[in-house]
């Protein structure tokens, strides 16, 4: 037939019996994509020798005909003098008969293949046409195969199987059927073996795991060898001993059922730091719950944060919970791959709880899922699992620490109620201690029981102290050590966060913010955060509110451990100056905005470090930012007096000062001031020991006290007239009139108001001058001069509406109400006060609000209308009470009680 180019001319024909194929189709399947310029001259060349070729052959050819149409050749010929054409039609009519004629047909089919196709035929397309028919032919000999089976002549079809796989060595399909074959004649070793070496080959040299089709098959191979079917599948029963006297989580163990009975597929992950008692949970509600799980329990600890270090693979529990399933040693799969997919087929549609306790993370886990519907998969981490979640959409249900009641009931329960109630002080104390964590409340549990005769305050006093507390938790093993489970957590940990988990044990507060956290990491706020991402992961810290960070007590305290013992002193001393500077720079600016005209000071912070700010833009954002970080910043100056940096102690109770007087904290202020007053004497500088006595005089004047206020209040306005601070000295004769008229002192009072009056006025401040104004208004009130102390308010009114000041403008509405009052104008005085009310509440003056609301009542008695006048003295007198000022509402509770109703 020619040149293998001619002869693929022919091919093409003859596989198009019959249809017209286009000269360009035949072009491009003799030369592909570069057909060379004479092409349809060759082309025709080819067609004339062929035409040729077959008349010559007469009879031979059965008629065959190659014409020329328009555009194209088709080559007319029977079917059935074409093998391919013989060879699908056989297949066609085996398919639609029984398995008996079907095999017969299909054999006489595959009896035409003697060698490949298209033998001395070359070319792209010669190669993509040959592979196809190879596999037209691969399909027939596995439909021959299945009817065989079906026949029960598996020993016939292994020679030419063997052959087959032997000359398709990649062919998946294949390799299957020969280990079906050899399943079959009962060869499964030989099947198994054959498995291995597929996969062998597949993954060496082309780098791909077996279909999944070869894996089914070989896992129906495993199954068969290691469950025979005469014998019952045995049911596991893992679970250890649930845990006694368990009385607690009544919310969590409802929460789990919940979780469990929401669908199919479950699984359940109880996450929680070290030691708050997820395995107890797990254990409690599993056995609570044997009826779900009728076919069995899977039960392995992987001891992901034990303190030995000897974390259990799960490739390990994976290999445990085959035989638990009864597969023998000897039909192990060798494959982890295998070993999975085979623990899948054995759980299959089995009720089962599969119990996987201290897991690492999700990879732990993962290898070991079911995938049946059927099973509830219940895990215990001290890292969150977000992975699991999200690739297999666990249910969470985080731990915290018991209620105050459920610590007290477990201690009770374990040491006896006599006990509790005789030592009911001293048991309170130790539950403090333990922070609700149930680790240490039963290690503290176990102490008192194995020593009943001796007193709980024996334990308490151990554990008082922050530095030997963790001491008195350590009962000599290391699984229940509170500070070894709280040292294999913080071994999990990557460096940086490691490092950061001791720096952040040194933050004197109980919480600290992202801000305030970044500044003591040394570390720009995106990755401060990613730091305490992991953090939170393992549980060692908790967001419990956004942005807003906290450890539990005794976790802390191991923090504060791995500090002292991991991190260099200068790397702590370094840490915390950020930290103070970090609250000081930020109260500085929070202050300012809340009292702009407020006396400024030059801050000289401990370091100079450049951390970011928190925005604040306006005053109610500084409130917010002062609410937030109140009690850390408390903190921070006991700290920072505590180490010895006075002008950071001096310049941060300056910060605070404003917050605690709008806010009426009142006993903070006067401590914060006596803790400053202390750092400026050590300071020996004139201005701050000015500033110290003038500004404690004055909180303590605020807190009712009496002794000792106007001493200060002289020895400040000495000490700054000596060191010629006019504006100070003026500020100072303003806080002495307050004070004097606190004490019905009026014409002393006047005296020093109207000082800092006409120094106000030298100094050319109008705020400054409002303020004094309204003193003098206020002085001159109280001798009765009303006509001349409403001049001197309705023009510090008109001052502070020009300069905005809304804490001026209240506080003098509430002069000139008081003013207009005592003139007789009540309902006059009522619209001034309620808008000083109003004023107040917008910036947050928490502190002069009762003030007002009383005279409010005042006025409305004085109208008659003793309704009103009642309920805004109720409305005062529990805002006192919320402030603390006892002396002030039990005034105004006399008022209520003498009022009519």
């Amino acid at each position: 037939m020619g040149t293998p180019r001619q002869r693929c001319v022919l091919a093409v024909l003859l596989i198009e019996k019959g249809s017209v194929v286009p000269t360009e189709k035949l072009i491009e399947r003799v030369w592909a994509h570069s057909p060379p310029r004479e092409a349809r001259s060759t082309l025709y060349s080819y067609v004339t020798r062929i035409r040729a070729a077959i008349q010559s052959r007469g009879t031979e050819t059965d008629g065959a005909e190659l014409v020329r149409h328009a555009g194209g050749y088709a080559l007319h010929v029977a079917p059935e003098r074409v093998d391919l054409h013989r060879f699908r039609q056989l297949v066609k009519k085996g398919r639609a008969a029984d398995d008996e004629r079907g095999s017969t047909l299909l054999r006489r089919a595959l009896a035409l293949w003697q060698t490949d196709a298209l033998t001395g035929v070359s070319g792209m397309w010669a190669e993509r046409t040959r592979v196809q028919l190879d596999d037209e032919r691969i399909m027939a000999y596995l439909l021959y195969q299945d009817m065989q089976l079906n026949l029960g002549r598996h020993e016939e079809l292994l020679p030419g199987l063997r052959d087959l796989v032997a000359s398709h060595p990649f062919d998946e399909r294949l390799a299957a059927r020969l280990m079906t074959v050899l399943d079959r004649c009962g060869r499964q070793a030989e099947a198994l073996r054959l498995y291995e070496q597929v996969r062998s080959q597949l993954a060496e040299q082309l780098g791909v795991d077996p279909s999944p089709e070869l894996r089914e098959r070989h896992l129906e191979l495993l199954s068969s060898a290691s469950t025979p079917a005469a014998l019952t599948p045995p049911v596991p029963r893992e679970l250890p001993l649930p845990p006694t006297g368990f009385e607690a989580r009544a919310r969590e163990l409802a929460e789990l059922s919940r979780m469990n009975e929401q669908g199919e597929d479950v699984i359940l992950a109880l996450v929680g730091t070290g030691g708050i008692g997820k395995t107890y949970l797990a254990l409690y509600w599993a056995h609570q719950h044997l009826d779900r799980f009728p076919d069995g329990q899977l039960y392995a600890n992987l001891r992901g944060f034990s303190p030995t270090g000897e974390h259990l693979s799960s490739s390990t529990v994976l290999r445990n919970f085959l035989e638990s399933l009864g597969v023998e040693p000897s039909a192990m799969p060798s494959d982890g791959d295998a070993q999975s997919a085979l623990y899948r087929s054995l759980v299959a549609g089995r009720r089962m709880l599969v119990v996987l306790d201290d897991v690492r993370d999700a990879a732990d886990v993962i290898p070991l899922l079911p995938g049946s519907p059927a099973c509830t998969v219940l895990v215990t981490s001290r890292n969150k699992l977000t992975g699991l979640a999200v690739t297999h959409g666990a249910r969470t249900l985080t731990l915290d620490v018991f209620t105050p009641d459920e610590a007290h009931g477990m201690l009770t329960r374990r040491i006896g109620t006599m006990r509790a109630a005789a030592e009911a002080e001293t048991l309170m104390a130790l539950l403090e201690h333990c922070g609700g964590l149930p680790l240490a409340i039963g290690i503290l549990a176990s102490r008192a029981t194995a020593h009943p005769e001796f007193p709980l305050a024996f334990l308490a006093e151990e554990l008082e102290g922050e530095s030997s507390r963790l001491d008195a938790l350590d009962v000599g093993d290391s699984s229940t050590d509170v500070r070894a489970v709280f040292a294999s957590s913080y071994r999990a940990l990557p460096s940086g966060a490691a490092r950061s988990f001791g720096l952040l044990g040194l933050a004197p507060s109980s919480s600290i913010s992202l801000s305030a956290a970044a500044a003591l990491l040394a570390l720009p706020i995106p990755r401060a955060r990613t730091v305490l991402r992991t953090l939170e992961a393992a549980h060692l810290v908790q967001q419990h509110v956004p942005l807003r960070y906290r450890m539990h007590d005794l976790v802390r305290l191991y923090a504060m451990e791995v500090a002292e013992c991991h991190l260099p002193a200068d790397t702590h001393e370094a840490a915390m100056r950020r930290l103070i500077s970090f609250y000081l720079r930020s109260a500085h600016t929070a202050d300012r905005m809340l009292y702009p005209n407020r006396l400024d000071i030059e801050l000289t912070p401990p370091s100079n470090d450049g951390a970011s700010l928190p925005p604040i833009a306006n005053t109610a954002e500084a409130l917010a930012w002062f609410d937030a970080e109140y009690s850390c910043l408390l903190a921070a100056h006991r700290f920072s007096a505590a180490r010895g940096w006075d002008t950071a102690t001096s310049q941060l109770a300056w910060t605070l000062d404003t917050y605690c007087w709008r806010r009426c904290h009142q006993a903070d202020r006067v401590e914060i001031w006596k803790t400053g007053f202390e750092a400026a004497e050590r300071l020996a500088d004139p201005v701050h020991r000015a500033m110290a006595r003038w500004r404690l005089g004055f909180a303590r004047g605020h807190a009712g006290e009496r002794d000792g206020v106007i001493d200060l209040l002289n020895e400040a306005l000495a000490l700054f007239t000596e060191a010629g601070d006019a504006v100070s000295q003026a500020q100072v004769h303003q806080s002495l009139g307050w004070a004097l008229s606190q004490r019905d002192e009026h014409e002393l009072s006047l005296h020093h108001a109207e000082r800092a009056l006409f120094m106000y006025q030298a100094l050319g401040n109008s705020v400054w001058e409002a303020n004094a104004l309204n003193s003098v208004a206020w002085c001159l009130a109280q001798l009765h001069q009303h006509d001349k102390a409403l001049l001197h308010g309705e023009r510090a009114l008109e001052l502070f509406r020009k300069s905005d000041d809304r804490d001026g403008e209240a506080a003098t509405l509430d002069s000139i109400g008081y003013i207009v009052h005592h003139m007789g104008r009540y309902r006059e005085a009522i619209g001034y006060y309620r808008s000083a009310v109003r004023l107040r509440n917008v910036i947050g003056n928490a502190a002069q609000e009762p003030d007002t609301l009383v005279r409010i009542g005042d006025s409305h008695a004085a109208l008659g209308e003793s309704a009103q006048a009642r309920a805004a003295w109720e409305r005062a007198a529990l805002l006192y009470r919320g402030q603390h000022r006892v002396r002030q509402a039990e005034k105004v509770q006399a008022m209520l009680d003498a009022s009519p109703r």
